[in-house]
């Protein structure tokens, strides 16, 4: 079994997209993408122009130095562009579970090649490079699009976290949705309909 290593830089790679971990250097490339309000709508943190971009991806950078996340940038290898960003958290090698979010990309990468291959090239590295027996989601519980998105990947919705956050307009809390997939159902059902879901697209 292989841990995630913090230190360590990893690159996920297929024939449209490439993973590589974040760096500052990626804040000018993602800021072509980022001045969009739907991608910060459910995301407590925001990222729209170059100091509030900066200081998301510095805060990124600083819990991976801490072993708290592992940030990746997305890059569409179709388009030649930087696409958005990713990571793990809530790693633990006792456990052997991680979690997968924090994911946003430009509204020209939404709906494209883009969510699903980075979906596979992260569970992929999960459950086969790291041997982990669970992969979970969260998902303000409004987010309609992202649940549905989890849910045709082979993610199984498993409870919900009342109040865990304050509301977008500030007048309340919210819900959290509590998704995941397992070690099994990777290997049994979900990557052999990803994988075939990606060589049937352009």
């Amino acid at each position: 079994m292989n841990i995630l290593d913090f230190t360590k830089d990893y690159t996920l790679e297929n024939e449209k997209v490439k993973l590589i971990p974040l760096t500052l250097e990626h804040v000018e490339y993602l800021l072509l993408q980022s001045d969009d309000s739907d991608i910060w709508y459910y995301l407590l943190e925001e990222g729209r122009d170059r100091i509030r971009l900066h200081e998301y991806v510095s805060h990124a950078i600083e819990n991976r130095s801490i072993s708290k996340e592992y940030p990746f940038v997305v890059y569409d290898k179709i388009k030649n562009m930087y696409a958005g960003t990713t990571r793990f958290y809530d790693y633990s090698e006792v456990l052997k579970v991680v979690k997968l979010g924090h994911t946003w990309y430009g509204k020209n990468f939404r709906g494209t090649h883009i969510n699903k291959n980075c979906k596979y090239l992260l569970l992929e590295f999960a459950f086969e490079y790291l041997e982990l027996e669970r992969v979970g989601f969260g998902v303000h519980m409004n987010n309609k699009i992202s649940i549905a998105a989890m849910k045709s990947i082979g993610c199984t919705k498993e409870g919900v976290l009342r109040n865990f956050i304050p509301s977008i307009d500030g007048t309340g809390r919210v819900d959290i949705v509590l998704l995941s997939m397992l070690r099994q159902e990777w290997y049994t059902s979900a990557e052999p309909r990803l994988r075939d879901k990606l060589s049937s697209k352009a």
